[in-house]
């Protein structure tokens, strides 16, 4: 399978099922036409998030709830880039157009808002598996 077939590997993080499904549904099958199709992989806790990456190499980006609990995105986010050599790119879900100073603090390279839209989102996502780093949607 050539390197444009392979499936890009997204994991999702967040407490909440729908926020989860919100930010599936909002990426689809493919975030633009340039980008391989991707496998989604939802995590409802930070644990279960920490231990798929320390049994996996094969991760394309990270999505992370800054709002979810008991265990904030954010805080996981500055966990990974500090924890994980050659970290992916990490996109965080933030509550408040205030908060883009928190995602910084995170080390996440682009941050976008609640409540979702689903083109922001999808676009923030494409650019960052192009390697392309935003600071704030």
């Amino acid at each position: 399978m050539s390197e444009s077939n392979v499936k890009k590997q997204i994991l999702v993080y967040s407490h909440d099922s729908a926020t989860r499904a919100t930010i599936s549904a909002a990426l689809g099958r493919k975030v633009a036409s340039d980008i391989a199709e991707h496998v989604i992989h939802e995590f409802a806790t930070g644990a279960a998030l920490r231990a798929y990456v320390d049994s996996h190499s094969n991760i394309d980006l990270f999505i992370l709830d800054g709002e979810a609990s008991p265990e904030g995105g954010m805080g996981i986010a500055r966990q990974l880039k500090d924890e994980v050599f050659n970290c992916p790119p990490v996109l965080l879900i933030t509550g408040r157009v205030q908060d883009s100073w928190l995602a910084a603090w995170s080390l996440a390279e682009a941050s976008v808002v609640h409540p979702i839209d689903p083109f922001t989102l999808a676009n923030s996502a494409a650019q960052l598996l192009r390697g392309s780093h935003l600071a704030s949607a």
